[in-house]
């Protein structure tokens, strides 16, 4: 697969409580790609430009309160609901009228599933890769409770002891032989992610991790559902487990992914590749 440089369109879109940032490459049929929490559109930087030349249109964007997406008033608690919502307002602009493939990774994994569950019509493929939907595990009490540990530290010692604190209980990733090297498009966001993190920690982490998704929904298009983790993930189960659980839940299929909590990101060019293969493969 060939990445070349393609520089973005930008624009802005106006949803209910905020100014969405949003970026488009290509042509072709459309491919929604939904950044995690603290994230944004950079996130996908390193695998769009393939994505592009694979025939797609290729748009991504900030999640209202991250990076360029402002919220119109003071940063509260955030709601599945509305994400879910600003990714369906996203597809009526690039794709009116036409179902968009879609992937959602992490936090942008939950707000894909409420899409697929309050917009199924929207939607013609999704993978939703590694959502923390931690209340479908059979014990998430010992994560509600790291959850909420997290974003009091992050309110109390600031954002660095609140992400110390998740890593050590999500017991971290596994040990690498040589570090990743992040892509220079990725790089690039890192100040930005940086920024986010106390809206993340203190406004998106607790309420998207508790929230529970609409299993009878998200049977009903279990055809048009992939849930997916990464390589690396199996051994943390706050990541791995739910993916692996809500397939069982609604009978959607399970994919495995390169890298992983953030494989688009450190191995753009395979987990693009993959991505294409599974969207292609229905």
């Amino acid at each position: 697969m060939t990445t070349p440089t393609t520089t973005p369109t930008t624009g802005t879109l106006e949803v209910p409580g905020a100014t969405l940032y949003y970026e488009r490459r290509g042509s072709g049929p459309v491919l929604l790609l939904i950044p995690g929490g603290g994230a944004d559109a950079g996130l996908y930087a390193g695998m769009a430009p393939a994505l592009a030349a694979a025939g797609r249109t290729v748009v991504s964007y900030d999640p209202r309160g991250q990076s360029r997406s402002p919220l119109h008033g003071p940063a509260g608690d955030q709601r599945v609901e509305d994400w879910a919502d600003d990714a369906r307002r996203v597809l009526d602009l690039v794709s009116p009228g036409a179902p968009a493939d879609v992937l959602g990774c992490s936090a942008g994994a939950v707000a894909a599933l409420g899409l697929l569950a309050r917009h199924p019509e929207r939607v013609r493929r999704l993978v939703a890769h590694e959502p923390p939907l931690v209340e479908v595990l059979e014990d998430p009490a010992p994560y509600r409770t790291l959850f909420a540990e997290v974003r009091e530290l992050t309110r109390t010692q600031g954002p660095g002891a609140g992400m110390a604190h998740m890593s050590q209980g999500l017991g971290g990733a596994p040990e690498r032989a040589e570090p990743v090297e992040l892509p220079p498009e990725i790089l690039e966001m890192a100040p930005r992610m940086y920024a986010n993190q106390p809206f993340f920690l203190e406004h998106v982490l607790v309420p998207f991790t508790s929230s529970a998704p609409d299993l009878r929904a998200l049977k009903a298009s279990a055809d048009r559902l992939v849930l997916a983790a990464g390589e690396d993930s199996r051994e943390i189960p706050a990541l791995h487990g739910p993916a692996a659980r809500l397939a069982e839940l609604t009978t959607a299929p399970f994919a495995r992914f390169p890298g992983g909590h953030v494989g688009c990101a450190e191995h753009p060019a395979p987990f693009a590749e993959r991505l294409l293969e599974t969207l292609n493969a229905h």
